[in-house]
């Protein structure tokens, strides 16, 4: 395969995965990822800042989306379903491909590295959303517990996802877990 042909990007992720999974990620070197991508460690960095980058790139995208999403709720949305709303989006992106998640969440998860820049990001969007919900006119309270809230569904229902053995979708799981946790909340 030739280095100027395109997907270059998509080459890259599908090799470093690959081979996080069958060396590590520590064992792993971006010459080979490059290599087996058929491209130059050089052509690497044009796409990525490190190796780490190479699972976390659709984090900008992701937050982008969610964001989006969240300016385009309905005014009379309540503050959980403006947050739902952003999370819903985020799974349209990285809901589509299980097995690709699943991959990637077992190199995340078997790296201490990993799993910090995993809740990092989380973080990071969680901050994002919770900005979001305060340019909505949602006091700074409100919006920090809904966006932590909603990080919270999330983590929750992704690991449920990549766990299911059945077809669960993604979004349904954040839905369901809403739902559970409306369940917890309620009186009585």
């Amino acid at each position: 395969m030739g280095r100027w042909e395109p997907g270059a990007g998509d080459r890259l992720r599908e090799a470093a995965l690959a081979l996080y999974l069958e060396r590590g990620f520590e064992q792993t070197m971006v010459v080979e990822i490059a290599d087996r991508a058929g491209v130059t460690a050089r052509t690497f960095f044009r796409y990525f800042a490190d190796k780490r980058e190479v699972l976390f790139d659709k984090a900008a995208e992701m937050a982008e989306k969610s964001s989006a999403a969240l300016e385009a709720a309905p005014a009379s949305a309540s503050t959980l379903e403006v947050v739902a709303a952003a999370l819903d989006a985020a799974a349209d992106l990285i809901g589509s491909d299980r097995e690709l998640a699943r991959q990637r969440h077992a190199v995340i998860t078997a790296n201490a590295e990993l799993r910090e820049r995993e809740l990092s990001k989380l973080a990071h969007m969680s901050a994002a959303l919770a900005d979001g919900l305060r340019r909505r006119g949602i006091d700074d309270v409100e919006a920090t517990l809904a966006a932590e809230t909603g990080a919270a569904v999330y983590r929750v229902a992704f690991q449920r996802w990549v766990d299911a053995a059945d077809d669960l979708d993604l979004r349904d799981a954040i839905r369901q877990s809403f739902d559970r946790l409306r369940t917890l909340t309620a009186p009585g």
